[in-house]
């Protein structure tokens, strides 16, 4: 690995999720960070239980969001003013997104969610979580149990079904996750590179994660894999779980994580179903012409911008591993 390298590293000022002044000056007292995120007016903030007094006086509890999700919150949930123009609902200071940089909610929500180190500068300590979940164990003791004991610097849990990234691709499809051709671009990409599916020879656990909580030291080699994580999801598909294990793999070892059970990672949280069902066009796509002519107005305008940028191998040629389905909910 080069000693000095420079690397893209999501959006510069006036470049899209901007923050208010007020909003930068609050976070950058923040060291210990619970973040998440609403997009879309999909969730409601839910208020974190069993915090102690430590953590309420250590920690920065933030909950990002877009302009839709934040009226939407103002007609269903009591929001409260400090004396500095802080908006708050219980223990979560609301932070404003203006500009989203994507046309669709999920990819805006990747921005905090991966990007946390370029959000809020001054933290030493995060831990994301999604909006649909409710925390129900102190912070503290989440930095204790998946960072200190094992002197880690970056900690997820497992996926509950999925190892190989190629499983998870499809399920994906299976599921509507994403434009069906696309997923199958993506994972061509990641196949003509040299990604093998998981096996026990791997060093990993899995090469898929939960991605619902990510437990953060805002280390320099922990914020450059995040970097390169988010340029994935702005590049290819918002399917973050799809390019986390490629990711690591063209690290090529060099990125340690901790990657804990999925039974513990239920043991964290409260999961709430959404307010509504997200659903988008390009969703429900099956086929590459269905992109072409009246269709191409189900394409985004502004992100996975490298599925129609020429890819420099023959990928006709590529043909992906076989997938066994080892579970109907995968």
């Amino acid at each position: 690995m080069c000693s000095f390298i420079q690397v893209h590293c999501g959006f510069m000022r006036n470049g899209g999720a901007e923050m208010s002044p007020l909003d930068v000056k609050y976070v950058k007292k923040c060291k210990f960070v619970v973040a998440s995120g609403i997009f879309d007016g999909y969730d409601v903030p839910h208020q974190p239980s069993n915090i102690s007094r430590r953590s309420k006086k250590l920690f920065c509890f933030l909950m990002v969001m877009d302009e839709v999700s934040l009226k939407f919150i103002r007609k269903n949930v009591t929001i409260k003013e400090d004396s500095a123009g802080g908006q708050w609902v219980g223990i979560w200071r609301l932070i404003l997104l203006k500009h989203p940089p994507y046309d669709e909610p999920r990819r805006n929500g990747k921005v905090p969610k991966i990007l946390t180190h370029r959000l809020f500068p001054q933290a030493q300590y995060s831990i994301w979580i999604d909006g649909k979940m409710e925390l129900i164990v102190d912070p503290l003791l989440i930095l204790e149990r998946y960072l200190w004991r094992g002197k880690h610097t970056f900690a997820i849990a497992q996926h509950k079904h999925h190892r190989s990234i190629y499983e998870e691709a499809d399920a994906n499809k299976r599921r509507k996750r994403y434009a069906r051709p696309l997923i199958d671009y993506q994972m061509k990409i990641y196949r003509y590179e040299g990604m093998e599916p998981w096996s026990i020879k791997k060093n990993t656990v899995s090469d898929v994660p939960e991605g619902a909580v990510i437990i953060r030291e805002h280390t320099a080699l922990s914020n450059l894999f995040s970097c390169l994580w988010f340029n994935e999801v702005n590049l290819l598909t918002p399917r973050d779980q799809l390019s986390f294990g490629y990711v690591v793999y063209r690290l090529k070892g060099l990125f340690k994580f901790y990657m804990f059970p999925n039974c513990e990672y239920n043991s964290l949280f409260v999961l709430h179903p959404h307010t509504r069902e997200h659903s988008s066009k390009i969703e429900w796509v099956k086929s590459r012409d269905e992109l072409k002519g009246n269709g191409s107005s189900m394409i985004e305008g502004r992100g996975g911008l490298g599925f129609w940028t020429p890819y420099p191998g023959n990928l006709d040629l590529v043909v992906l591993p076989p997938v066994a389905r080892t579970s109907k909910a995968g």
